[in-house]
């Protein structure tokens, strides 16, 4: 990890906005006041279907594509091409161990860590990611992301489950889950579920198909030098993608948990769109005054992550005393004695959530000021 602070080479704004947006947006869906208390937009999806917080993971695998495009197109005509492999495994690996630590704090147990996470998943998806943008031509990209959602749509249909017998998408006995309580096993799982990981490993695969298609969406970018071609293809694929996602939905049902590849298409389709918005009205229409807090997100997207869950673990360890002598955290403390009382229960949650939102909104642009970018 490298702290640069000095001049900034020039960034395309309109990608780091998005990408800010993503990750406020992730700040936002994980730290309500109550769990129990929550607006189902803010919720994901039980199983089946897509909510807008089902969006936001995805739309951030599809960036971290788009932003491969752009870093490493210099890199991609080389033929001696070691010194970008291993600064690609460097980063890969650091995204890898922040999330295991994440995992990992304050308790530091071992035996019962989450080996897989988003962080790790970002980490993967880069890896596999870059390396085949350097070694692929943008047609073998492409068979390459729609060989891997035809190949987990079979293997997710018609493979039958051991100790089963049939293939199924329930969420304990399908393909996925099996292979994750082989390989990690229950204990080194998603606590919620204890018996499957939403970051599991074989939805690993498709979740390589979003960051490819990502990548197809810069390369675009970068080829064409027409803005009114960029914005109108990045619209039409985009609806072409969501449309066939919601068509394939019928067979293959829009799942975030499993990854499906109807929800791999659908959200790329999405994220082409609100990316050719963002180009559109910040890049060549120059629409930037709005944009500050959240482009100062997408500068620093992995530390905002990484800090607002570190701080929320570490506040977790600081008790105090509640009116009747109990010990009890301070976070849930302050939120039942200053904004429980005042609002109703999903209002005060909301509220809660907006808080830490607007904590690390002003610690991001402190940061952006300071021209301090934190690089992973």
């Amino acid at each position: 990890m490298t702290v640069n602070a000095g001049v900034a080479k020039p960034r395309l704004l309109s990608l780091d906005f998005f990408r800010g947006i993503t990750v406020a947006a992730m700040i936002l869906v994980n730290n309500p006041g109550s769990w129990s208390h929550i607006y189902s937009p803010l919720e994901h999806a039980h199983w089946n279907g897509c909510t807008p917080t089902d969006l936001i993971f995805p739309f951030f695998l599809f960036i971290v594509g788009i932003s491969i495009a752009y870093a490493l197109s210099s890199q991609k005509e080389l033929e001696d091409q070691s010194k970008a492999m291993k600064t690609i495994t460097i980063r890969a690996l650091k995204l890898f161990g922040l999330g295991l630590f994440l995992a990992l704090y304050p308790k530091f147990d071992i035996s019962t860590v989450r080996i897989l996470g988003v962080l790790q998943r970002i980490g993967i998806v880069f890896f596999i990611s870059a390396i085949i943008f350097l070694k692929a031509k943008p047609k073998t990209i492409a068979i390459t992301a729609g060989g891997l959602l035809v190949l987990y749509y079979v293997l997710m249909n018609f493979v039958p489950v051991p100790g089963v017998g049939y293939a199924n998408m329930e969420p304990e006995t399908n393909l996925a889950a099996w292979l994750d309580r082989l390989v990690l096993t229950t204990d080194h799982t998603w606590k919620q579920s204890k018996t499957w990981d939403p970051e599991g490993v074989l939805s690993t695969m498709p979740a390589v198909a979003t960051g490819l298609l990502g990548i197809l969406c810069g390369m675009w970018m970068k080829k064409e030098n027409d803005n009114g071609k960029k914005v109108a293809w990045l619209f039409v694929a985009g609806f072409g993608a969501a449309i066939a996602g919601l068509i394939w939905n019928f067979a293959f049902p829009i799942n975030k948990s499993l990854w499906t590849s109807s929800f791999v298409l659908y959200t790329a389709g999405l994220g082409s769109i609100v990316f050719a918005c963002c180009y559109w009205l910040i890049d060549v229409n120059g629409y930037k005054r709005f944009t500050k807090p959240f482009v100062a997100f997408g500068i620093n997207a992995i530390t905002a992550f990484f800090l607002s869950a570190f701080f929320v673990k570490t506040l977790g360890l600081i008790k105090v005393t509640d009116a009747k002598g109990s010990s009890e955290n301070i976070v849930p403390h302050l939120y039942n004695e200053f904004v429980v009382p005042y609002f109703s229960p999903n209002n005060a949650s909301l509220i809660h959530a907006l808080i830490w939102v607007l904590l690390f909104t002003g610690i991001m642009m402190f940061m952006q000021r300071k021209k301090i970018i934190i690089k992973v």
